[in-house]
């Protein structure tokens, strides 16, 4: 990249508190990351599961957290489109936007929790032609399009807002989706390890969607790629492995229970297979130096999860990352 990867912070409003405590606490982690100089802060969205998510209405809680800042752009990360009206996640979109003076960025996915497309009377077997529908209407509404042959065009408009639409997905074939949109392309902190290669690293399994993302980009059009990369960097590393200790072992079933082929509960194995980098600033720069996709990325956005170390720790984690690590990377803040 001829620019440097612009550094970001994502979370998944985990902290182990009530909802209300969990939102207040997320919303001055973002607040601390643009004090950091932190390009962008990304949430995402699931339903019903307190211990995945914790966060269903994504626009609802950005825009709370717009108010209470000024220059972090706010991001989805993801919207389960699916699941969505596209017409309203159009309006929701652009209210979020013009009251952030358009600071979002629109992260959309197919999403992949059976059980929360059963809640909403959708199949989850059919959750990729409806994303493909969605997404047309949706992208559609936001160029200011007639809704359906209706005489009706989105109100507030939304200007540019559907350059800024990010497609999330684990194959060659979504980058291909991706690129061929214009579209931004999120790459995933982790991913499940194929059969036929069980120890291969993150880049090598995410390099493909890379290749094939950029190779399916209109003439002229510039690459968007997100790097998302599970971080937790702490001034003493015994303390940041006792934190993944435990995080990871609290997660494994989950990950073991999505395609995940976890060989051990050894914290080593489990950092290994969850591309989970933790430890000092040095040994997290250590890491990410050897993670070859990121040298293609626009955006790199650094997470907590599965670690989800306590709150404090959380912040000085985002202030080692924004201090030292992203400098001796290079990494751009502001």
């Amino acid at each position: 990249m001829t620019e440097r990867p612009r550094l970001g912070f994502f979370t998944r409003l985990l902290d182990d508190a009530p909802a209300g405590e969990r939102y207040r606490l997320a919303s001055e982690q973002i607040e601390h990351a643009e004090s950091l100089g932190i390009h962008s802060a990304w949430v995402a969205q699931h339903h019903f599961s307190a211990d995945e998510g914790g966060l269903p209405s994504p626009f609802v809680f950005l825009s709370s957290v717009a108010a209470r800042t000024n220059r972090i752009r706010l991001a989805t990360g993801i919207v389960t489109l699916p699941l969505e009206d596209p017409v309203r996640t159009a309006e929701d979109a652009a209210v979020l936007d013009a009251l952030s003076d358009g600071r979002l960025e629109l992260g959309v996915g197919s999403g992949g929790t059976p059980s929360s497309f059963a809640a909403f009377s959708r199949a989850s077997d059919d959750r990729r032609a409806i994303f493909a529908e969605h997404l047309a209407t949706l992208r559609g509404a936001l160029r200011g399009d007639d809704l359906a042959g209706s005489g009706n065009r989105l109100y507030p408009a939304a200007p540019g807002l559907d350059a800024r639409i990010w497609q999330a997905t684990f194959s060659a074939e979504g980058g291909r989706r991706a690129g061929a949109a214009g579209d931004g392309l999120m790459l995933s902190r982790t991913q499940p390890r194929p059969a036929e290669a069980p120890h291969a690293t993150l880049s090598e399994l995410q390099q493909p969607i890379v290749d094939a993302y950029l190779a399916a980009l209109p003439a002229g059009a510039r690459p968007r790629i997100l790097a998302s990369r599970t971080v937790f960097a702490a001034d003493d590393r015994d303390l940041a492995r006792s934190r993944a200790d435990r995080g990871l072992r609290r997660a494994a079933d989950r990950f073991r229970a999505s395609g995940h082929d976890l060989p051990s509960d050894d914290l080593d194995d489990l950092l290994a297979a969850l591309d989970t980098n933790v430890g000092t600033a040095d040994d997290v720069i250590e890491r990410l130096a050897a993670d070859t996709v990121l040298a293609f990325a626009t955006d790199v956005a650094v997470q907590v999860h599965s670690v989800d170390p306590p709150h404090a720790e959380t912040l000085r984690s985002l202030e080692l990352v924004a201090t030292v690590v992203a400098p001796a990377l290079g990494l751009a803040v502001v």
